[in-house]
């Protein structure tokens, strides 16, 4: 926690100062973290009295994104930014650049200010004539888009021209070429789905109808611009501090980094690499955004590379699973790969390994092997002689040592303040046929021996991965370094975890297992098959990860409303409105003919214009309708916009209808039928606007579905932290609804459609 004595300022106060908004502040304050390195900001800054909005952002900025390895040259920084040298995010992620680059290291401030922007003013006549020349190249788009243009891709193409331009006056700019070319808004561009306040609305599937947009940052417009390019793989970015060795300054040779280049083209790789152990979840999607996203932005290549190290745990299933939804998602991999395809590899440098001297074979339990380590302690075996180590390595190889008798541990550093030094274990003896290499080998190579080296084979610029493997960065640089191999640029970012589920693979196996849902693609789980199967699209999932960005805050758990509202974001503009009726209440119009119908036309979309046909779909109307049960009360109120005895109210593309008699069963209080008359001529003007379906024909009944009705799959926001955490499953997270009545045209429904039920939700 942070420690203040009497006479030191409340952090809510001092960050208030700063102008942060209070519920920013208030949200810091409960991230111990964040909370010391802002006020150590704040002091570095000399600012405890207070300063403007603008700085005060870029000071939360510096606390949040600082890189760690440079933390020595963060009082220079905030010099510049006091004097408002640098005053903009796009400077400042310049910034973080620089420095993550030359990590302690002494720098020359001209060098610094050139990389930086500082000093330079972007004349507004360039920005301007940028800005016209980006209106003409996307015309054509902005004209059919009109006011739905998305105007953070124009901000966007205008930063990568000039990188340094004042954002406010290219907003500015990009409003006036706006305004100009459409002219002043019309209705349509104004219109937003109608929703009456005060309708009774049945429970959906837990989409949320009054979440509003997180606003989008400067930064968010590319948040790619926080890696540096391949080129600039030879600065020391990470220092390894040792117990018996002098500090391991990572960066390559010019002469390695030379072969790396000549091997890539220049270009960026990266790459995804899941382990086949179960179906991908929506934090894999921010992983694939970032790993995909980085290397589309830089028109380079990723990898889909199955970290398969576990014959155990692996199933085809799996791996046919992951290759189908990362093409779903959106991304196309550069090629597929699996570690074991370098297991011959991984196996040769284990042997240089052990000649090295870094490794050796060793023959403790694993629960000797825990209790040395949380000791210090070195293994009875670590200093055998080299060449016991390698025969003893070749036996495993061989199948002549039993499973779980001997193990090869990389020779590092059990003094080490890094847990993850504590000689890890390289490989291990398993006698289990592999899915992909079948029966070739015995021995299997760890996620730490393996995911760094093949890094380096398939020659990854940019090795990302989630912030819970930052204390892996000092073993994986030690291999690599031991083994003088070509070293990628290690970054890690916070995981994505969403409210009211879980996403560990562990509690989504056991759900699974245990039959507590229906398998992985159920609609309630955060799996990428289950969110698919609900109707959610693959650049909704990518909108949500793109709008929370890549950052490296470790305390971020995103409400589910946030991705709900990019859920209807998309569904707004794809899924067709229709409308059926739950819980059917029988209404018959006692002034229709009994057996005339009437075709109505129903609208696809709010904004479907007369003249287009496709906008609109045919809605039978007779004698006979159906509404919903809630819709209808035996005594009427003020705030109630449904049917009621003496009422009237409008069926939604049809006609006003009047209750005139209330039909109830024996028991004098079910009710069972309603009779109304309707309006032909539409003079009446009720309030209350109602969903319906009617009999397509005399005595028969309408097109009669199953509904499934999904809510949050847990009651708690956090259920992960909870020691019960099934007890938390939400017991109404899933209601079938099994005599629903729909409209005729649903009949040709095929898997995978989307719809808009009227008053109801998104199916």
């Amino acid at each position: 926690m942070v420690v203040e004595d009497d006479n030191s300022e409340k952090p809510l106060d001092l960050f208030l100062k700063i102008g942060l908004d209070e519920r920013t502040a208030r949200n810091t304050i409960v991230n111990n973290k964040v909370t010391a390195n802002l006020t150590a900001v704040i002091h570095e800054a000399a600012l405890t009295n207070g300063c403007n909005r603008t700085v005060g952002n870029l000071l939360y900025t510096v606390a949040t994104k600082f890189p760690a390895n440079a933390l020595v040259h963060r009082p220079t920084l905030l010099r510049y930014i006091v004097s408002s040298k640098i005053k903009t995010p796009a400077q400042l992620e310049a910034a973080f650049l620089f420095y993550s680059s030359i990590g302690s290291e002494n720098f020359e401030l001209k060098e610094f200010e050139e990389s930086c922007g500082v000093d330079i003013n972007v004349p507004i006549e360039d920005i301007e004539r940028t800005v016209n020349e980006i209106f003409e190249e996307n015309k054509n788009v902005i004209l059919g888009q009109r006011y739905k243009t998305n105007v953070g891709d124009l901000f966007g193409h205008v930063r990568k021209r000039h990188p340094w331009a004042d954002p406010k006056i290219v907003k500015q700019l990009i409003d006036v070429k706006l305004y100009g070319l459409l002219g002043e808004k019309t209705a349509a561009d104004d219109e937003k789905p109608s929703r009456k306040k005060k309708e009774k609305q049945a429970k959906t599937e837990s989409i949320a109808m009054d979440t509003h947009p997180p606003p989008t940052s400067e930064e968010e417009l590319n948040p790619f611009l926080i890696f540096p390019q391949p080129e600039e793989n030879f600065k020391v970015h990470t220092e390894i501090i040792f117990s018996d060795r002098p500090v391991l300054r990572v960066c390559n040779t010019r002469e390695m980094l030379e072969k790396h280049l000549k091997a890539t083209g220049g270009r960026v790789f990266t790459r995804f690499p899941p382990e086949p152990n179960g179906y991908l979840h929506i934090g894999h999607a921010k992983a694939m955004f970032v790993s995909f996203g980085l290397a589309k932005e830089r028109d380079g290549c990723c990898y889909l590379r199955y970290d398969d190290t576990n014959p155990e745990a692996e199933k085809k299933e799996y791996i046919d699973h992951i290759e189908e939804i990362v093409r779903w998602m959106g991304w196309e991999p550069f090629k597929v790969t699996y570690t074991s395809d370098y297991f011959q590899d991984l196996y040769d440098l284990a042997v240089e390994l052990i000649r090295r001297s870094h490794a050796y074979v060793d023959h403790q339990t694993p629960e000797e092997i825990k209790e040395y380590r949380e000791k210090k302690m070195n293994s009875p075996w670590r200093d055998r002689p080299i060449a016991e180590s390698l025969e003893v390595f070749d036996q495993m190889r061989r199948g002549m040592i039993e499973e779980g008798k001997a193990t090869l541990r990389m020779k590092q550093d059990m003094q080490s303040d890094n847990y993850n030094m504590y000689d890890l274990i390289a490989y291990r003896i398993k006698f289990t046929p592999h899915p992909h290499s079948g029966d070739k080998w015995c021995i299997y190579p760890s996620y730490d021996y393996s995911h760094c080296i093949v890094d380096s084979l398939e020659n990854i610029t940019h090795s990302l991965c989630t912030l819970e493997f930052e204390t892996r960065r000092a073993s994986y640089y030690w291999l690599i370094d031991a083994l003088g191999l070509y070293q990628p640029y290690v970054w890690e970012y916070s995981r994505l975890n969403v409210t009211n589920t879980v996403m560990s693979k562990r509690k989504l196996n056991r759900l699974v297992t245990e039959r507590w849902v229906d398998g992985w693609d159920d609609p309630r789980l955060m799996t990428l098959a289950g969110l698919r199967r609900r109707g959610v699209t693959s650049t909704s999932i990518n909108a949500f990860v793109r709008g929370i960005g890549i950052t490296r805050s470790d305390c971020s758990v995103i409400r589910l409303d946030r991705l709900e509202f990019h859920i209807r974001e998309e569904l707004n503009k794809t899924a067709p409105r229709t409308m059926v009726v739950l819980h059917p209440l029988k209404v018959v119009i006692t002034n229709l003919e009994v057996g005339s119908t009437m075709d109505l036309d129903a609208k696809k979309w709010p904004d479907a214009q007369i003249e287009d046909s496709s906008s609109f779909y045919k809605v039978p109307f007779s004698n006979i309708v159906y509404i919903e049960h809630t819709d209808f009360r035996m005594k009427d109120s003020k705030d109630y916009y449904g049917l009621a005895p003496g009422k009237s109210v409008l069926l939604r593309y049809a006609f006003p209808i009047k209750c005139t008699e209330v039909i109830l069963s024996d028991d004098k209080e079910t009710v069972v039928e309603v009779r109304a008359e309707f309006d032909p001529s539409k003079k009446t003007k009720p309030k209350g606007v109602l969903h319906w379906v009617a009999e397509p024909s005399p005595g028969i009944d309408p097109l009669k579905v199953e509904v499934r009705l999904f809510d949050k799959l847990f009651l708690s926001e956090n259920p992960a932290e909870l020691d019960n955490w099934l007890a938390d499953l939400n017991p109404e997270s899933k209601v079938v609804v099994p005599g629903a009545y729909a409209v005729p045209s649903l009949r040709t429904a095929a898997a995978g459609d989307r719809f808009q039920f009227e008053r109801l939700g998104k199916f």
